[in-house]
């Protein structure tokens, strides 16, 4: 079995709604399974700042599916999904990336992984300690820890409160 983890995030109508949707539609096919699941945090836009803030969160899941194929069917659950790529950084009912897939690193026109922002951003780096505090990123040699403690982003990052 491989380990990934799965960065998820919307800022587009129920945000709550649609990572609950992805979330059971990653685990179909079987082969797919949660095994842990971040808080959500609501998340500063970065790039196009004038757009809702988002809802994001991390998985970590057990697979033995290759990348290849779950880069694949994590963009089916963005198009069942409604997802429309008008803008970069723009709005989106939902969004799924592959952060890491073991410790294996991967980089040809379809696929980069260790996704190349993950370690820039604290809207990935804060859910993903909060699961996997001890995670290696494969190129850079550092815990997410360390990466997240040397972060320069300043975006806002908080734990959702359901009103």
């Amino acid at each position: 079995m491989i380990t990934a983890f799965i960065g998820i995030g919307t800022n587009v109508g129920d945000r709550k709604k649609h990572i609950e949707q992805a979330m059971r539609l990653l685990e179909n096919p079987p082969n797919v399974k949660i095994i842990k699941s971040s808080a959500l945090y609501v998340t500063e836009p970065i790039g196009y700042v004038g757009q809702d803030w988002f809802l994001n969160c991390v998985v970590e899941i057990s697979t033995t599916i290759p990348p290849h194929e779950l880069l694949y069917h994590c963009q089916a659950i963005e198009e069942k999904m409604g997802r429309t790529r008008t803008m970069m950084w723009g709005p989106r009912t939902i969004d799924l990336d592959i952060l890491l897939y073991n410790d294996e690193c991967i980089a040809d026109d379809a696929l980069v992984i260790p996704h190349p922002n993950m370690h820039k951003r604290r809207f990935v780096l804060v859910p993903l300690v909060e699961i996997a505090p001890d995670i290696i990123h494969p190129t850079l040699n550092k815990t997410v820890t360390d990466l997240l403690q040397n972060l320069k982003d300043t975006h806002k990052v908080d734990v959702y409160r359901e009103c």
